[in-house]
């Protein structure tokens, strides 16, 4: 297969596949998934590691250079090394990282970075245990610092921390993320709140723009902008004036949406190819495969995907409607 055969309409060339390895979270954050009662997919809806693999390699013949396993919760997954294992085996993968909540990675994390994965990025709403218990509905915020630190000592580089950062709930907690930063030299990432919540209770109003993040972190720091390392990467990058170590990064999907730039395409759980976080459709790979597609046949499918990838979400457009698939069913 020819490289680099994945590019939309307006221009834009796929080098990114996030990869959502279930829908089940061991936490519940009201942004996300909190019903409790939550139907999740059964076990032959979901793609299985190998079929993961095979669009894996596939989407990598085209041009895809970063892999991102995603979930729901990743490390609920039985045997993920296994897959992060032969992922890493594919040739032309330069990046092959993994978002996780981090509960119970303290266990995991030497096993992960021996069977090959590069990065981690963690979810960190809040360093305060009531706080944090409140969004995740889940009293675990000392594992998820030990799992950091567990991190770090199994020799992945500093992680990202990303916090969505949310109005009344966590917001004066971000300069004091900052000194998290400075004091564990760990990149943390601000993101906006999203309406990819699973009552579709979005409210604007809870909504904190990176610009007013990067402004409350100023008011105790002086920061030094960042060249991004690529037109793609999403976060607004920042030193510390002082030289201390660390990294402040904001997304702000929602005030500074950089649609324009995209990357990336996503394969859900249970098999469907998205082309944007917002999308209304999914396009089943999964059915493909099964009834016996060949290589050559699922690398049109894919090609022909990218195709139809929008040039942007429209969230701040009046005819916005909010995509029923949540958070956990996509992949971050």
């Amino acid at each position: 297969m020819t490289e680099g055969l994945l590019k939309d309409k307006f221009g834009r060339t796929i080098r990114d596949l996030r990869i959502s390895v279930t829908d089940r979270c061991n936490f519940r954050c009201f942004y996300c998934i909190p019903d409790e009662d939550i139907v999740w997919k059964r076990r032959q809806e979901m793609l299985t590691y190998e079929e993961i693999i095979l669009i894996a390699e596939i989407a990598v013949g085209l041009g895809v250079e970063k892999l991102r396993l995603t979930g729901g919760e990743p490390l609920v997954r039985r045997d993920i090394e296994y897959l992060i294992e032969n992922l890493a085996r594919i040739p032309g993968v330069h990046d092959l990282a993994l978002t996780t909540n981090a509960d119970g990675l303290d266990k995991r994390a030497a096993s992960l970075r021996a069977a090959g994965l590069h990065r981690l990025t963690i979810s960190l709403d809040s360093l305060k245990p009531e706080t944090f218990k409140e969004i995740t509905r889940r009293d675990a915020l000392q594992s998820v610092l030990d799992g950091i630190e567990a991190a770090m000592q199994a020799g992945f580089p500093p992680p990202k921390i990303n916090c969505v950062v949310i109005r009344g709930l966590n917001d004066m907690e971000v300069a004091d993320f900052a000194d998290f930063a400075r004091a564990t030299g760990i990149s943390m990432r601000f993101i906006e709140y999203m309406p990819l919540d699973n009552g579709h209770q979005w409210d604007r109003k809870l909504l904190v723009g990176g610009r007013e993040v990067l402004e409350r972190i100023q008011e105790r720091h002086a920061l030094v902008p960042l060249q991004r390392d690529a037109p793609s990467e999403t976060a607004l990058r920042y030193t510390f004036a002082d030289g201390s170590p660390g990294e402040i990064g904001i997304i702000a999907p929602v005030t500074q949406p950089f649609c324009g730039a995209c990357s990336r395409l996503r394969l859900t759980a249970d098999g469907n190819l998205r082309t944007c976080l917002f999308s209304m459709v999914d396009h089943n790979i999964r059915d493909r495969i099964r009834r016996g597609d060949t290589r050559d046949q699922v690398a049109d499918f894919m090609i022909g995907t990218v195709l139809k990838k929008e040039e942007g979400h429209r969230i701040n457009e009046p005819d916005f409607v909010q995509p029923p698939r949540t958070m956990s069913f996509i992949g971050g």
